[in-house]
C-alpha cells in the first residue's frame, strides 16, 4: 500500500472518527472542483476523498491499518472524474448533515413533551397544594403493546429497499458519477412495512387517552411558573419511553391582596377620625384562607398613628407569601387612604365647624407660595 491516507488527510493514525471528519471537511471545501482554480484540485479532491472513504469505514480502516487491501481488489469507490463516489456520505462529512439515512431507522422513538396550563388562586400558590389535572395524551396500544402489527404478527422487510431503509441513485455528472441515498419512500426509512397494522392505534403503537395526575405545588409559585412530571408525556411511537409534561401555572388575581415578588400589598381605607386621633385596628391575612389556619395567624394588628396621611405606607412583617427558594416569607405591605365623609348631618356638620374654628380652618384658605431661590438666599444673609 503506497497512499498514506493519514497524510493526505493530515492527521495521526490514532485520529478520532471526529478529528477525521474535521480535517477532511476542511480540504474538501477548499479543493472542491466548483471553487478551487488551482491546478490539480481535481485530482487532490479525489485523493482526500478516497482517503476520507477509506477511514470514515471501521472495516476499510481495519484492513487498511493492517496493510491489506481496504477496496478488496475492487478499486475505490470514490475515482474522480469518470468514476463513482457516494455524494451522501462526502456531502454528510463537509457539512455535518444527514444526507444519506445510514441504514434503516428504528421505529422506537422518544415520545414528545406536553405543556399543560393550571389555575389556582393565591392562597393555593402562596402555602402550596396538591391538585388533580386532566390530560389528553398518547399512551402505549393495548392492543398491540406498541409494536403497531395486529394479531401477534411482526413487520416484514421492505421489498423496494431490501430492508436497507434506504435507496439509492446515481447520476452522471462532469466529475463522474454520483451516487445519492435517500430514505425508502416506500418503508420511510424503517427497512420494514407492517402489512396487518393494529386495528386499534392503526400501525402507530400508540392512541390517545384522557388520564388524570396529582400535581404537587410547592409554596411560593408564581405565574409563569412550570413543574415538570417526568415520563408523563407523550409515549414514544414503537413503544418508546414516554416525554414529560410540564403544566404552566396561572396564579388568578386576589379581591384584596396584589402580589409583588414574596410581599402582598393591599389598600385599607380608614376614616378621617382614626386618621387624625390614632388607632388599632384588625386585618384579615392570606393565612385567614388557609385550610386548618391557626387563629393567631388569620388576624393582623395594625396601628394607625394619630396624624396618618393618605398615601403612607404600613408593613406587616413576615405575613407576606413564603420564599419558593429560601426560607421566611415576604411582608405584607398596606397603603393606607383617608376617607374624606360625604353625607353629614346637621349635628355631625355642626361639630365639624366648632372643630375648624377651634383650628383657625373656617375662614378663607389662602394657598401657600413657596418662596424662590432669590428670596431664600436674601434671608440666609439678612
Amino acid at each position: 500500500m503506497t497512499t498514506d491516507y493519514y497524510s493526505l488527510l493530515g492527521v495521526p493514525r490514532d485520529a478520532s472518527d471526529e478529528e477525521i471528519k474535521k480535517a477532511y471537511r476542511k480540504l474538501a471545501m477548499k479543493y472542491h472542483p466548483d471553487v478551487a482554480s488551482e491546478e490539480g484540485a481535481a485530482e487532490k479532491f479525489k485523493e482526500i476523498g478516497e482517503a476520507y472513504e477509506v477511514l470514515s469505514d471501521p472495516q476499510k480502516k481495519s484492513v487498511y491499518d493492517r496493510g491489506g487491501d481496504p477496496w478488496g481488489g475492487g478499486g475505490p469507490g470514490f475515482s474522480g472524474f469518470g468514476g463513482t463516489f457516494d455524494f451522501s456520505t462526502i456531502m454528510d462529512a463537509m457539512f455535518g448533515g444527514g444526507m444519506g439515512s445510514r441504514g434503516p431507522r428504528s421505529r422506537v422513538a422518544r415520545g414528545q413533551d406536553r405543556l399543560e396550563r393550571m389555575s389556582l388562586p393565591l392562597v393555593d400558590a402562596s402555602f402550596g397544594v396538591i391538585r388533580e389535572i386532566t390530560i389528553e395524551s398518547l399512551v402505549l396500544c393495548g392492543s398491540c403493546t406498541g409494536s403497531g402489527a395486529a394479531d401477534s404478527s411482526k413487520p416484514v422487510s421492505c421489498r423496494i429497499c431490501q430492508g436497507r431503509g434506504e435507496v439509492t441513485q446515481v447520476q452522471r455528472s462532469f466529475i463522474g458519477d454520483i451516487r445519492t441515498s435517500s430514505p425508502c419512500p416506500q418503508c420511510r426509512g424503517f427497512g420494514s412495512i407492517i402489512e396487518n397494522p393494529c386495528p386499534e392505534c392503526y400501525g402507530d403503537g400508540r392512541v390517545k387517552m384522557k388520564r388524570n395526575l396529582s400535581v404537587k405545588v410547592p409554596a411560593g409559585v408564581t405565574t409563569g411558573n412550570r413543574i415538570r412530571l417526568e415520563s408523563q408525556g407523550d409515549v414514544g411511537s414503537g413503544g418508546g419511553p414516554a416525554g414529560d409534561l410540564y403544566v404552566e401555572l396561572v396564579v388568578s388575581e386576589h379581591e384584596m391582596f396584589t402580589r409583588a415578588g414574596d410581599n402582598l400589598e393591599t389598600t385599607l381605607k380608614i376614616p378621617m377620625t382614626a386618621a387624625a386621633l390614632g388607632a388599632e385596628l384588625h386585618l384579615a391575612t392570606i393565612d385567614a384562607e388557609r385550610e386548618g389556619c391557626e387563629p393567631g395567624d388569620a388576624i393582623a394588628m395594625v396601628t394607625i398613628t394619630a396624624g396618618t396621611q393618605t398615601g403612607s405606607k404600613l408593613v406587616v412583617k413576615g405575613r407576606g407569601v413564603p420564599k419558593l427558594r429560601g426560607r421566611g416569607r415576604g411582608d405584607m405591605i398596606i397603603h393606607v387612604v383617608v376617607s374624606t365623609p360625604t353625607n353629614l348631618d346637621d349635628s355631625q356638620r355642626e361639630l365639624l365647624g366648632q372643630l375648624a374654628g377651634l383650628r383657625g380652618e373656617d375662614g378663607p384658605i389662602k394657598p401657600r407660595a413657596d418662596k424662590g431661590f432669590f428670596d431664600k438666599l436674601r434671608e440666609a444673609f439678612s
